[in-house]
């Protein structure tokens, strides 16, 4: 399988890496689907500070790719229903080329990242953008974004609303689902 090879090799290995040594700018692009509400209202109900609720992808080779509902997505760089990012975090480079990324992203369609593998809390949007930019740059996301579930979860009210919670599926509107039917090249 695919991703046990990759998983195998460490990030600066040279297998899959552009011959050229050319560098690809791998960004993570941060929206918060409260728009601000989580601020205001998280005090109150959740007894606790959260600064946003959560959605993350992944920003490389001109297309923004993410996880949801229906799988692993692709558009043009804010081009979902969400518009511009809140926060652009610049993650680094990757010498991955891109046909080798689509290859990988593939695969994670097929097995880990199905869109019926989805779970708010536990399988996410933010699950996929950690493990795609350990993959492309060796570097996770910023903890606070890995860490929400488990504050929310932490708290009387987070455990009362899981049951609701944990059936909801967040796809953003206005991208391309990747599977092995459907490569870019």
């Amino acid at each position: 399988m695919l991703m046990t090879v990759y998983n195998c090799s460490p990030p600066h290995h040279k297998h899959g890496m552009d011959p050229n040594g050319t560098a690809f700018p791998v960004q993570l692009y941060i929206y918060d689907l409260s728009r601000g509400m989580a601020r205001q209202l998280s005090p109150i109900m959740l007894g606790k500070q959260l600064d946003g609720i959560w959605h993350t992808s992944i920003v490389v080779y001109g297309e923004e790719f993410f996880f949801g509902g229906v799988g692993i997505s692709s558009c043009p760089p804010g081009g979902t229903m969400l518009g511009p990012p809140d926060t652009v975090v610049e993650l680094g480079n990757t010498e991955v080329t891109e046909e080798i990324f689509m290859d990988y992203l593939s695969s994670l369609g097929e097995t880990t990242y199905r869109g019926e593998r989805y779970r708010l809390f536990e399988h996410n949007c933010n699950t996929f953008t950690n493990e795609v930019a350990q993959f492309l740059t060796g570097k996770k996301i910023p903890s606070y974004i890995t860490d929400l579930p488990s504050e929310v979860l932490s708290t009387p009210f987070g455990q009362v609303l899981r049951p609701i919670l944990d059936s909801i599926h967040i796809a953003p509107p206005g991208g391309n689902v990747i599977n092995s039917h459907n490569n870019h090249s």
